[in-house]
């Protein structure tokens, strides 16, 4: 059988093709799945997207028109999928429930150390031989507070980093991790989280619950000179808030890998074109905040399981079985 898959990036194509070999031929695109490029995908019973694809209602219905059987998402984010539809077309989707936590908790980390250490400004300052150090000055954050939203598996990677740079924990989540515990994590609620850490970052699932979980009222009760990193989903943090936060002065830096408008946007080169989004063009313009294009997850290890397991789930769908990650299925 031939597999169609989707926003397949030229360093992932030869582990998606050496993983199917002797099982399924694959065919790599480089194009995100949406309304304009689904018909593409028709006579292919299982189609393979990506994190950035857009699955709504109409999208799934012409790939069911057109033989679509399976959607083997590679992310374990599924926000971008109309489960609800898919289940009405009695489809299978599935995610990669799980992959290497340590390469979003050291990104996460790379963000928070560049943005309080000033990097990407002394970079740009010694390739113009500008060696002075006026504005880089950075914080020891040993014996500062790290605040956890998210303590999942993700979240207790970011921590242990935390608890080996000697800072005061503190965490919020709907259940304890007593791995956290044991480190010395104090849970919290939110905004006590909020208000007492210098450095909050983000590692809590995308859901209507925690859409803009950090919005106006949680950027304010945030320190002036503490560092927000998020990981996670773009849409946990309500931007237009946080740049109306940026333009008072307030915090010491912003690292950010996620963007609540990401699509369309990210992952694709948009360096010759008229950039159409005003809150990410001014957003881009802080010295002090970090954007980079959803990266987090992007390792060998990590990526390499995120096809192990997608191989997997679509063995799943043959056989008619389900695993920890079938979202949806008629079997």
């Amino acid at each position: 059988m031939e597999i169609l898959a989707f926003g397949v990036t030229a360093d992932e194509r030869p582990l998606l093709e050496r993983a199917f070999a002797g099982q399924h031929e694959i065919r790599c695109l480089d194009v995100f799945l949406s309304e304009d490029t689904a018909p593409i995908a028709a006579g292919y019973e299982v189609v393979s997207s990506s994190v950035n694809a857009d699955l709504n209602g109409r999208v799934l219905r012409t790939l069911a028109a057109g033989g679509t059987k399976q959607i083997a998402q590679r992310s374990t984010g599924f926000n971008n999928i109309d489960l609800d539809v898919a289940r009405q077309l009695g489809m299978t989707v599935s995610r990669v429930s799980y992959y290497s936590p340590y390469a979003v908790a050291e990104f996460a980390w790379t963000l928070a150390m560049a943005v309080n250490r000033r990097i990407v400004r002394a970079s740009i300052r010694t390739r113009d031989f500008d060696f002075r150090l006026n504005g880089l000055m950075g914080r020891d954050l040993r014996g500062r507070t790290a605040g956890v939203l998210g303590t999942g598996k993700i979240g207790e990677a970011f921590t242990r980093i935390a608890h080996g740079f000697g800072m005061n924990l503190l965490g919020w989540d709907v259940a304890r991790n007593p791995a956290c515990v044991e480190l010395g994590m104090k849970y919290v609620g939110k905004e006590e989280l909020l208000a007492s850490s210098d450095l909050v970052s983000l590692h809590v699932p995308l859901l209507d619950s925690t859409r803009h979980i950090v919005d106006a009222d949680a950027l304010r009760l945030m320190r002036d000179d503490a560092i927000l990193v998020n990981t996670s989903r773009g849409g946990l943090i309500d931007t237009d808030a946080l740049v109306t936060e940026l333009r008072a002065g307030r915090f010491a830096g912003v690292g950010l890998d996620v963007y609540e408008a990401e699509a369309g946007v990210f992952f694709l080169d948009k360096s010759l074109e008229a950039v159409e989004d005003d809150t990410l063009a001014r957003l881009v313009t802080f010295p002090h905040v970090l954007v980079t294009s959803h990266q987090a997850y992007y390792t060998s290890d990590a990526v390499g399981q995120i096809i192990d397991t997608t191989v997997a789930n679509v063995a799943d769908h043959l056989a008619g079985r389900r695993s920890e990650n079938t979202l949806v299925a008629p079997y």
